[in-house]
């Protein structure tokens, strides 16, 4: 291979340090109409009257649009395959209010400034309802968040909005309660994750205008061109065929705009007006009303024997989703699957969950999607469990964990792991750190000591019989190649990693590859960019399209020769008849096939796949913890990654780092708080904390590469696993320093210190 597995500069990279990069709210034009939304206060309410008479009358207002000037289909923000599991529980604009900043109205104008102080003069009356506040009192509470009878969960995902209930299920394998009785160690313990926000340096935007033909077009920055394509045509009653979505550059997504949080409102204005319209979301909106993170507690039984065997797991996940249901039923199975299949030699498993409305923002998609949260929990009791035992954690660990061709836990049915070195990952990570000199701590003699702690992590490559990849390979004349996508590249490097497969399998110069962004109405169509499917079905796509254009290519050079199509191959740069004695050049071939060619050199493929083979990681932290006040610092990460093959091991390295900042912050800064009225407090970066570059002192990232046979470059997915063991690493690593055990993120320093302090005064 000349290009896969080689450290690739990405395609747009001159472009972006050059500036030159062009995002959605750069596309629009001069002349759009500024949308923004007027925001509840109130977590629970009716709109008894709404009065929008003055602020139409604003100079420069478009128009002002509250639920009475919406349909009246339900639908969801959910980026998902159809039918989405998602229950369709919103309207536009509703009556019904069911958190502080859900939609009371839509106000567009010329300007800002008009817009600004027509939503300042729009009267509302509310009827102040009983709100939810807390996950746990959730199901069956008298007060429903969706009364509705249009309410429907078109998939039977065991979701009753007469409960409260957006999923719930119980799935298990074996007699969890004998064997974990028979067991000589057992810990039972709950672990908490609060709904942390993605934080992408892009805010949630589109912008919307109709074409010459009448179609809504949309310019967007979106994760899931053809889902946004689905949704709004349902939304706005007008059919999926009249909506056209335009993916340009995105400045970060990490799951957020999975769900189409600003899509909606300014194509509803376009649809009245006939005019062009934008919506710019502000991060203060960015924090209090878009698609965090869920609300995850997760309670851990483990049962092992005397020989440290691991024997059951059970797992009870309840999930806050908030006001709506986006992800909600999907998100909650990872918080099961993956974590158990970790330890795929258990006896027996259980794993059920209740996933509920409550009073809040609803969440989303965020990186790692459920796993992170089970993660933390199923690790963090591993390591209690191995305490019991007077085991080291890491030798628990190796005695139990997943390996290739062993007995596998697969939420897709798979009974073998089929590509796994996750033995040499935490035997690389155990070195990396200094495991055996450092655990499980050192006094450092000034009040402070320093732990290490060990966490494992799998994730999947794309949803397994769902997730669709699409590619299509076009020879242009001058002997280049394009390479259209449905995949969304948003600043992970897709692009350029499909790109590199393409050039490998065609034999081409990397740099004849030339590729085009997402367009519903002539890219192929592709599920999107989530669930880590894009390197592993997407690229399966890509290398698929490739060799059949390469067939379509030797035949027409065969014709050309007066050839049969035995008699000759190709290699790249000409189809030459395999005694030597003739030739024809790939320029030539494409010169052809632009005149007098009745075969189009142009292969559009689709691939799915019935397997999900897991990507594994081994995390370990060393932490210095102040015994004093209580502060952590992260004094060293050590991380080793198992993706199959790394396509581009660059990519793959500052797709590891970045994750791994994203969970160095979940487990220490990020905390969301609300307050008694349902109000979230953390509504800026003022409040709302997460590590810069230095607070994430030292990363160091290696990788023990497997191979993946049902991938043609042997490759797996990479960019959720690697946000899954900074949690419970960290917590372990804390506890391992000062015994203290934080079973919720994130770790506060005056958590240890209060328990620190409480120690004290029992002495």
């Amino acid at each position: 291979m000349s290009y896969v597995n080689q450290p690739m500069k990405k395609k747009d990279a001159e472009a972006l340090v050059t500036g030159q990069p062009v995002y959605t709210d750069d596309l629009a034009p001069k002349d759009c109409l500024i949308v923004k939304v007027l925001r509840s206060p109130h977590a629970h309410a009716m709109i008894e009257e709404i009065r929008t008479d003055a602020a139409k009358k604003v100079p420069g207002i478009a128009c002002v649009l509250t639920y009475k000037d919406v349909p009246q289909e339900r639908f969801t923000f959910a980026g998902q395959t159809y039918p989405e599991l998602s229950p369709y529980d919103r309207l536009i604009l509703d009556r019904h209010i069911r958190f502080v900043g859900d939609a009371v109205a839509i106000v567009a104008g010329e300007t800002e400034k008009a817009v600004d102080k027509a939503m300042k003069i729009i009267k509302v009356r509310y009827e102040l309802l009983e709100p939810v506040l807390d996950f746990h009192k959730a199901k069956d509470n008298p007060v429903l968040l969706h009364p509705e009878d249009n309410w429907e969960s078109k998939v039977p995902v065991g979701a009753d909005n007469k409960r409260n209930l957006c999923a719930s299920k119980v799935e298990a394998l074996g007699d969890v309660d004998a064997v974990l009785a028979d067991c000589k160690y057992v810990v039972e313990r709950t672990y908490h994750t609060k709904a942390n926000q993605q934080a992408m340096m892009e805010t949630f935007r589109a912008y919307t205008y109709l074409d010459y033909f009448g179609r809504l077009n949309v310019v967007a920055s979106t994760q899931v061109p053809f889902h946004v394509r689905r949704i709004l045509g349902r939304a706005l009653g007008i059919g999926a065929s009249n909506v056209r979505v335009i993916k340009p550059r995105i400045g970060g997504g990490f799951g957020a705009k999975q769900t189409s949080v600003a899509e909606v409102y300014p194509a509803l204005v376009t649809l009245k007006t006939k005019r062009p319209a934008k919506m710019i979301f502000s991060r203060y909106e960015s924090q209090i009303c878009s698609s965090p993170r869920h609300e995850m507690e997760v309670k851990v039984r483990l049962g092992a024997d005397e020989q440290g065997i691991l024997k059951a797991i059970d797992i009870y996940t309840l999930s806050n989703t908030g006001a709506y249901g986006e992800h909600g039923p999907t998100t909650v199975g990872l918080s099961g699957h993956k974590p158990l299949g970790l330890y795929g030699n258990t006896e027996a498993y259980r794993f059920a969950f209740d996933v509920v409305y409550t009073n809040h923002m609803s969440a989303g998609a965020y990186r790692g999607y459920g796993a992170t949260q089970g993660i933390f929990a199923v690790e963090s009791a591993v390591d209690e469990l191995a305490e019991q035992m007077h085991m080291d954690p890491v030798r628990f660990r190796e005695l139990n964990m997943s390996k290739e061709g062993g007995k596998f836990i697969g939420y897709d049915g798979s009974p073998w792991v089929t590509s796994c070195t996750l033995d040499k990952c935490l035997e690389k990570a155990k070195q990396m750190i200094g495991w055996d000199e450092k655990y499980p701590r050192r006094d450092m003699g000034n009040g402070k000591i320093r732990g290490v702690g060990a966490a494992l992590a799998m994730q999947g490559s794309a949803i397994a019989g769902v997730d669709v990849g699409g590619a299509t390979i076009k020879l242009g004349e001058d002997g280049s190649y394009t390479l259209s996508l449905g995949a969304t590249d948003m600043g992970t490097g897709c692009d350029t990693i499909l790109s590199q497969m393409a050039a490998d399998v065609l034999e081409t110069e990397f740099d004849n590859i030339v590729v085009f962004g997402v367009d519903t109405d002539i890219s192929p169509y592709d599920s999107g960019s989530y669930a880590s499917a894009t390197t592993y079905v997407t690229g399966m796509a890509v290398a698929d399209a490739c060799k059949e254009l390469r067939e379509k290519i030797r035949a027409l050079g065969a014709e050309m020769l007066e050839a049969a199509a035995e008699e000759v191959e190709f290699d790249g740069k000409r189809v030459y008849v395999l005694d030597g004695s003739r030739e024809v050049s790939l320029q030539e071939i494409a010169v052809k096939g632009t005149c007098g060619n009745n075969e189009s050199l142009h292969v559009t493929v689709n691939r799915s796949s019935k397997i999900s083979p897991p990507p594994f990681m081994a995390g370990v932290a060393e932490v210095e913890v102040d015994t004093e006040t209580g502060s952590v610092e992260l004094i060293d990460y050590a991380a080793v990654v198992d993706c199959g093959t790394p396509v581009n091991p660059n990519l793959a390295r500052v797709q590891t780092e970045g994750g791994l900042a994203q969970g160095i912050g979940m487990a220490l800064y990020e905390d969301i708080q609300y307050n008694e009225k349902g109000q979230l407090r953390n509504n800026s970066f003022m409040q709302y904390k997460i590590p810069s570059r230095v607070d994430i002192q030292k990363i160091r990232v290696d990788f023990a590469p497997s191979y993946e046979k049902s991938h043609p470059f042997g490759a797996k997915s990479i960019g959720e696993i690697v946000i899954n063991t900074p949690c419970p690493a960290i917590a372990n690593a804390v506890y391992n320093a000062v015994g203290v055990r934080v079973r919720e993120m994130p770790i506060k320093p005056e958590k240890i210190a209060m328990e620190l302090a409480s120690r004290e005064r029992d002495i």
